[in-house]
């Protein structure tokens, strides 16, 4: 696996148009988006979320993506998904890592640092601009929804948590743990909750452009 490059992940907004829902992962995954430089870009649980938003027309992605899901081979041959009507971003900006080598999750001072939480209150304020109704913000994972529950200044938005769409986080929230669960189901059950978030009228097509 390349080594860990550290560096901040800015959020991912529509070229133009405005921005209905906002999604929020734990931070950048080595071999993803601290690789290609985009949220969920290559992670290994972002192929799910990019799926959903893919089948419900808030992203076009690449062909050439789904081949070989890596954010360093994406970075490399210029791969990029367009959003619409979506902005993308994470809790804590950079992979988190020690050595360099490994991940860690973000910690409770990581994600309240005062740059941290006026990044994200700068970020939900730009996804807010040009709407009337509250922001649609979609957490994964615990530590997501923890610190978006401690914003204080952001513009008012709706808050949902779907867990982490990590193996870990899909077994993790599972009953019983996942016991005699198969992987591939809860992943299946967890996009068609994403699914419906992003899309909650399934009689009313989206207008995005």
């Amino acid at each position: 696996m390349p080594r860990i490059q550290g560096h901040p992940v800015p959020a991912l907004f529509p070229d133009a148009g405005p921005v209905s829902v906002m999604l929020f992962g734990e931070a950048p995954g080595p071999r993803g988006a601290d690789q290609s430089g985009l949220p969920f870009w290559g992670d290994g649980a972002g192929i799910t979320v990019y799926r959903a938003l893919a089948a419900t027309g808030r992203a076009e992605v690449p062909d050439a993506a789904w081949v070989d899901w890596d954010g360093a081979r994406f970075k490399a041959l210029g791969l990029a998904p367009r959003l619409l009507g979506t902005a993308l971003s994470n809790a804590y900006p950079a992979c988190p890592t020690k050595d360099g080598e490994h991940f860690h999750a973000p910690s409770n001072k990581d994600l309240l640092a005062p740059a941290n939480l006026a990044r994200l209150v700068s970020e939900l304020t730009r996804a807010s601009q040009g709407v009337t109704s509250p922001l649609r913000v979609i957490a994964f994972g615990k530590r997501a929804e923890w610190v978006l529950l401690r914003l204080e200044g952001a513009p008012p938005f709706e808050l949902h948590a779907l867990p982490h769409p990590s193996a870990q986080g899909l077994l993790q929230a599972a009953p019983g743990k996942g016991k005699g669960l198969r992987l591939e189901d809860l992943r299946g059950d967890w996009m068609a909750r994403l699914e419906t978030l992003l899309c909650p009228d399934p009689d009313a097509p989206l207008d995005l452009r």
